[in-house]
């Protein structure tokens, strides 16, 4: 019924664009997906300083607002290395017609099938576009096996394959539409092969369809956008990922460390000011309980301060067991007081789950940017320089460096980053209102209670060759003590989930069953053809229990083959 109701929707659609008339229009406002490289791209050369105001903090930014900034990276590529315009070569064909108004590096398989394995054309199976309207449509699919050995993961084996489609483009240079819809199947191993492949990739893991019946799973994003000319304003309605924060490695506020959710968001923007609110819906349970509704509401401000520092302010709450509250739509409003005060009382002061976070970014020399990120969970005011057991206060922090050309190799970049969770971050003594989607992290991956040293070197061999190496050092600490009838002692809040006893507990960092884990990860992909890519990744982790005295050494990979096309 899904698909149906998918087809009739672009079916409507392409009937709609056939009727308007011609005359080209670059104004694409629909946004650029999380995933794309260009993004990156642009972060490096905002360190490099070859271009200016682009904001790393709100990601996803659209199509146009990425074509600005490459036509500044043209005009300055005379000072970036020759992989680099190799690249930007890369981009300006992906993003020609934003750059153009013109459709003459790319194909489309549905008019023409001489360029199927074109190597510098962007080819789309359909692409439409006159005076009032675009349309792009993209078929994608996957093939992936993915393979584990080890102490605690286990022996595994599961092939998985994925097809879908795209489509995407803006109406009267004002509207953008998008819709990504994809379904999969396993194609060998069994019950714990699936289990396996849940826990190392967070989009099977938001699938319980695939996790009982143990065979398909499906994904969608899809939203509808509007902005206005100068950008000052846009709304998007649908669902979408959205990231939040400075991180270099990982983000404090908004990962990807979960799945996309259904949202509302507004973004203001004025010279070097932005504002950005989201009201979501989120999924939720409670020690296992499936909750009625679990709501997300945030307000991101962004200000730069001339072209080399920016600051950030940041809040959340998030809303359990209430379908909508007009209190937390509010756009214009302090999140943290706006729910000590909500119309709605249920009795319960500590019923939803408030964040607070401010960071910075600057580039203090070419080629080098750092940053620095803090995080308050559920702010208390009275209690805030106070150091006693019932303090409310949490605390997470992270700084960061980015090293653009690093040790004077172009196309090498080196980050490293430290993070420290406070017992109970992102937790909430309800049990409801935790920091989670699919009970995965919105934010940080760290469980609470817990640090983390990173360093990550990515290298462009070519424009379509690509390493990235990361090890990771984590300490985290966890576990909960109960009497002889069950009742808590302690709980070292280790556990995002599950703060019962907080209001007992002495929230000590690193107290309880403390852990160590070394993980080596390195992703390698290669573009052997334009949207044709191979791509592996390899994790290595070594955990050491050292409360029980025990070392577990893991090893997992994923080889895929990919065509976004």
């Amino acid at each position: 019924m899904r698909r149906h109701y998918i087809f009739l929707l672009f079916l409507s659609l392409f009937s709609f664009l056939s009727f308007l008339s011609v005359r080209n229009s670059s104004a694409q406002v629909e946004l650029v997906p999380v995933d794309n490289n260009v993004y990156d791209y642009l972060q490096r050369m905002l360190t490099m300083k070859i271009i200016k105001g682009y904001n790393p903090a709100v990601i996803p930014v659209s199509r146009s607002t990425v074509a600005d900034y490459l036509n500044v990276i043209k005009v300055n590529s005379a000072k970036i290395s020759s992989t680099d315009k190799k690249l930007l070569n890369d981009y300006e064909i992906e993003f020609q017609y934003e750059l153009t108004s013109e459709l003459k590096k790319s194909s489309s398989l549905f008019k023409e099938t001489g360029h199927i394995f074109s190597d510098d054309r962007q080819k789309y199976l359909y692409a439409y576009a006159d005076s009032n309207a675009t349309l792009f449509f993209d078929g994608i699919g996957s093939l992936s096996q993915r393979e584990s050995r080890g102490d605690s993961i286990g022996r595994h084996s599961i092939g998985l394959g994925e097809l879908g489609f795209r489509v995407r483009g803006t109406l009267f240079d004002r509207v953008a539409y998008y819709l990504r819809a994809s379904n999969g199947q396993k194609l060998s191993g069994d019950s714990a092969d699936v289990t396996f492949a849940r826990y190392t990739d967070p989009k099977l893991f938001a699938q319980y369809k695939f996790q009982f019946e143990q065979r398909n799973f499906d994904t969608f994003d899809g939203y509808l956008r509007y902005q206005t000319e100068q950008n000052w304003l846009a709304l998007t309605i649908g669902r979408n990922p959205v990231y939040q924060g400075f991180g270099f490695i990982d983000r404090l506020y908004l990962s990807d460390n979960s799945v996309p959710y259904d949202f509302l968001k507004l973004d203001l923007a004025y010279k070097s000011v932005s504002y950005s609110f989201l009201y979501g819906s989120i999924r939720g349970d409670s020690l296992g309980r499936q909750l009625d509704a679990k709501n997300i509401a945030t307000h991101r401000v962004d200000i730069g301060f001339g072209d080399n520092f920016r600051m950030g302010l940041f809040e959340s709450v998030i809303i359990s067991n209430s379908p909508f509250s007009f209190t937390f739509l509010n756009p214009i409003s302090f999140l943290t007081s706006a729910e000590l005060s909500k119309a709605s009382q249920t009795g319960d002061n500590n019923a939803n789950n408030s964040i607070l976070g401010l960071d910075a970014y600057v580039i203090p020399i070419k080629n080098v940017a750092l940053q620095g990120s803090l995080l308050v969970d559920d702010l208390e005011f009275s209690t805030l320089f106070e150091s006693n057991a019932k303090i409310t206060n949490k605390f997470a922090w992270q700084l960061g460096g980015l090293w653009s050309n690093a040790f004077t190799l172009p196309n090498l970049d080196m980050r490293i980053e430290y993070t420290k969770l406070d017992p109970f971050v992102y937790s909430h003594v309800s049990n409801k209102s935790t920091y989670t989607n699919w009970d995965l992290p919105l934010g940080h991956h760290l469980p609470p209670n817990s640090d983390e040293i990173a360093f990550r070197f990515g290298y462009d061999f070519t424009n379509r060759i690509n390493l990235n190496f990361m090890y990771q050092f984590q300490r985290s600490a966890a576990g909960i003590v109960t009497d002889s009838v069950g009742r808590i002692i302690v709980n070292y809040g280790g556990d995002i989930s599950n703060a019962s006893g907080y209001s007992i507990s002495d929230p000590e960092f690193l107290k309880g069953n403390r852990v160590n884990r070394g993980i080596i990860t390195a992703n390698f992909t290669w573009e052997f053809l334009r949207q044709f890519y191979l791509e592996f990744k390899y994790v290595h982790r070594v955990i050491d229990n050292i409360y029980q005295n025990v070392k577990f050494t893991d090893d997992y990979g994923f080889a895929t083959i990919r065509v976004d096309y």
